[in-house]
């Protein structure tokens, strides 16, 4: 995957608007959205409408916000110990 910065251009709120992001961001919005079955459109007004700082950091923080969630989901799934936790005399 490329570290390329890419422009991007949606549509939000009746006008075009571009930010930039690097590939491996811009797949990880795409899925975001397809997850929760919305237009990529959808997703940057979403979070163009609670940034304090350009969209560009704005989505990339959203993505990173997204994938620690989802991790902390999968830790949270996973009920065995950790076999390094475990006391020896068990």
């Amino acid at each position: 995957m490329s570290t390329d910065v890419r422009k991007r251009s949606v549509t939000i709120a009746g006008h075009r608007t571009s930010f930039s992001l690097e590939d491996a961001f811009w797949a990880e919005l795409q899925g975001i959205a397809t997850r929760r079955d919305m237009a990529i459109a959808e997703l940057v007004a979403e979070v163009d409408e609670g940034r304090d700082g350009n969209l560009s950091s704005a989505l990339r923080l959203y993505v990173l916000g997204d994938l620690q969630g989802r991790l902390a989901g999968e830790d949270n799934l996973d009920e065995s110990p950790d076999p390094e936790e475990i006391p020896e005399d068990q």
